[in-house]
C-alpha cells in the first residue's frame, strides 16, 4: 500500500527503533555495591533511639559508650516525666528538703517490677540489670540531677545513665554517657 505525507514519516521512524533499549548493567552494579556497603558500615553499630523532648537541651560528651536499653526519665524546666507522664513537678521537688522524690521512686519501681526478663534472677542480679536514662535540660540545677540520680538509686536502679549528644566529628548524635 502506498502512504504519502505523515504516514510515510512515523513508518520510516518507528522502522529505525524496531530493536530493545539497552540497559547498563555494569553501572548498575557498581551503583548497587556502593549502596550495600554503604549500609553495611551503617547498620553494625547498635542505636537506641531515645524519645524526642523539644523541651529538653542535652549537653554535650564526647564519650563513646554503646547504649543499651533503659528506663527514660525526663527531666524538663517545668516536669519531671517517664513515658510522657509528669511524676513531679521541678519547683517542688528543689523546694523539697529530702534527697527522694517519692512519686518517681513509685513509678520507678513499678517499671523495674513490670520487667519480664528479670524473673528468674537474684536481688544482685536485678539490681546490676536495672538501667536507667536521665535526659536533664542542660541549665537545670545540678542539686535537681541530683536528687532524679538519688531517687533512681533508692528505687534499686543499678546503672545509671546521663543523656548528652556526642559529637565524635561534626556531626550531632543522641548518646549516653555512663556514670
Amino acid at each position: 500500500m502506498f502512504q504519502m505525507g505523515r504516514a510515510a514519516r512515523m513508518e520510516r521512524h518507528h522502522g529505525r527503533h524496531k530493536g530493545e533499549a539497552a540497559i547498563n548493567l555494569v553501572s548498575m552494579i557498581d551503583m548497587l555495591t556502593v549502596l550495600v556497603f554503604f549500609l553495611l558500615v551503617y547498620s553494625t553499630e547498635q542505636v537506641e533511639v531515645l524519645p524526642s523532648a523539644k523541651d529538653v537541651q542535652l549537653p554535650n560528651s564526647i564519650a563513646e559508650a554503646p547504649i543499651h536499653y533503659a528506663v527514660v526519665v525526663i527531666v524538663t524546666e517545668q516536669d519531671v516525666l517517664i513515658h510522657g507522664a509528669s511524676v513531679g513537678k521541678v519547683d517542688e521537688i528543689l523546694a523539697s528538703d529530702s534527697a527522694i522524690v517519692p512519686s518517681l521512686k513509685a513509678e520507678l519501681e513499678a517499671e523495674a517490677g513490670g520487667m519480664v526478663k528479670l524473673a528468674g534472677l537474684s536481688d544482685e542480679q536485678k539490681i546490676a540489670a536495672l538501667e536507667v536514662t536521665i535526659m536533664a535540660d542542660k541549665e537545670l540545677p545540678y542539686s535537681l540531677v541530683r536528687k532524679v540520680l538519688a531517687t533512681s538509686t533508692a528505687a534499686r536502679y543499678g546503672k545509671l545513665s546521663l543523656a548528652v549528644l556526642q559529637k565524635p566529628s561534626d556531626l550531632a548524635l543522641a548518646s549516653v554517657t555512663k556514670i
